[in-house]
């Protein structure tokens, strides 16, 4: 643990050298703000000490300038007048803590020990986290809610038996990592995993892509080729969007399963394939089927086993998970040291109903490891969340800081002049500035001003 202290006296300096003492804290003094912010930076300490009657630097502004660079520190904000305007102000802009001169040793060294627990309890449930994370994957699959648990055991039983499988799920809710998986847990773990995704193929060389065609069979068919399903022969063949296949395609699919046989386009040759067959879909197959749009028969071959992938809204308790994985995974492709998340940042992933589930979610994660420049991702590093809980019309918050928020972004998008922002909040212009800073909107404003550059 590191406890810095900053103060323009030095017989202050002295007396914080000879009353802080603690085994396993390593103390370090300044009486330069500018020198005292760079160690902030460099050392991230746990607890800081700050006086705010500084020469170079006005106290209010090293304060959220520490704050700023690191949301995990303990500051302490020591002053020589005692007022509680400037108590609840120091608060609000990021202290923990409010005292005045004089300081007795008991109570500097109580506010050590205190902060040395916090962080000690806090290393503690982190270790405790990882041990839980460690046992909350499958197969590259995160999760530890009930419904994923409940998806991870059917897999599980799954597995070493299926011939046809069906997953279901919204976009970006990783129908790809759970056919992969399967295939990863099967006997055939060691034989070929081919992909089409049918949403992506030309609507004409659908059958050429499965089933491969002959020379000379359309024009530009040069050579013989393999589809997928012959090179996944003794494999497993994932479909991802099957919904997006004509009927004419699907009535040969049937066939394939049926009788595992396949016939090149251009060929009147049938050919065994020994295959298992994982079909992925966003779309309503059965409702399709009522339709005409989506053979029956087949519906009911691939349906054999029904895996349903939840939306990322019906698993919230898996988020801060995947921001962990996430974040870690970004650090190292950006060489990044990003420590974690603060706490209103938090709040607001967790907060979001993620249309885009976790696809959204590490697209969001990737950005903000991206263009973060302090050790702690904070709301500002979150500028497309917020936009889009602000735009989400009929989207019912569901905290008041969350309303208090999104009343706040509408205000400044429609009225770019903070004067007349203010009028609309009801609320005085000094007000709306420390509003804004609270949600962090000068960061993101900031951060668009210059991606508009």
């Amino acid at each position: 643990m590191v406890v810095l202290t900053i103060d323009d006296d030095p017989t202050v300096l002295d007396y914080y050298r000879s009353a802080l003492t603690n085994p396993g804290v390593r103390f370090e003094f300044t009486s330069d703000p500018i020198q005292g912010l760079e160690l902030v930076r460099q050392l991230a300490p746990e607890l800081v000490f700050l006086d705010l009657s500084l020469p170079q630097m006005r106290g209010m502004e090293a304060l959220r300038r520490i704050c700023g660079q690191d949301k995990r520190a303990h500051v302490v904000v020591v002053s020589s007048h005692q007022s509680v305007e400037l108590a609840v102000e120091v608060i609000q802009a990021g202290a923990a803590n409010y005292i005045c001169k004089p300081v007795s040793p008991e109570t500097l060294r109580s506010i050590v020990e205190e902060v040395k627990e916090i962080f000690e309890e806090r290393a503690r449930a982190m270790r405790l986290e990882n041990e839980l994370d460690k046992h909350s994957n499958l197969e590259g699959l995160i999760g530890r809610s009930v419904r994923m648990h409940e998806m991870f055991d059917l897999m599980r039983r799954v597995a070493p038996h299926f011939r046809t499988a069906l997953i279901l799920g919204e976009t970006g809710t990783g129908k790809d990592l759970v056919a992969r998986a399967l295939h990863n847990m099967s006997p055939r773990r060691d034989r070929p995993f081919t992909v089409c995704n049918c949403a992506a193929v030309v609507e004409t060389l659908f059958e050429s892509e499965l089933f491969g065609h002959r020379k000379g069979a359309f024009t530009g068919a040069h050579e013989d080729r393999k589809g997928l399903f012959e090179s996944a022969d003794g494999g497993i063949v994932f479909l991802d969007e099957v919904g997006e296949l004509t009927l004419g395609v699907q009535s040969k699919l049937l066939r394939v399963i049926q009788n595992q046989e396949i016939q090149r386009v251009g060929s009147t040759q049938s050919l065994r394939v020994d295959v298992l067959m994982i079909a992925a879909t966003s779309r309503e197959l059965t409702e399709d089927a009522k339709k005409g749009r989506f053979r029956p028969d087949l519906l009911y071959r691939l349906d054999m086993i029904e895996i349903r992938v939840p939306p990322l809204r019906e698993r919230r308790e898996d988020i801060p998970l995947l921001w962990r994985h996430f974040l870690d995974k970004y650090n190292q492709h950006y060489n990044k040291e990003i420590r974690g998340l603060s706490q209103k940042a938090q709040d607001l992933l967790l907060n979001y109903r993620w249309p885009g589930n976790v696809r959204e979610l590490e697209n969001v994660m990737g950005r903000a490891c991206m263009l973060a420049q302090g050790s702690f991702l904070d709301v500002g590093d979150f500028a497309v969340v917020s936009a889009r809980i602000g735009k989400a019309a009929g989207t019912f918050p569901s905290s008041l800081e969350q309303a208090e928020r999104i009343a706040l972004v509408r205000a400044l998008e429609e009225h770019p002049n903070k004067t007349q922002a203010a009028r609309v909040l009801g609320v005085s212009r000094p007000k709306l500035y420390r509003l804004m800073q609270k949600h962090g909107l000068e960061a993101e404003k900031e951060k668009a001003d210059q991606e508009s550059v």
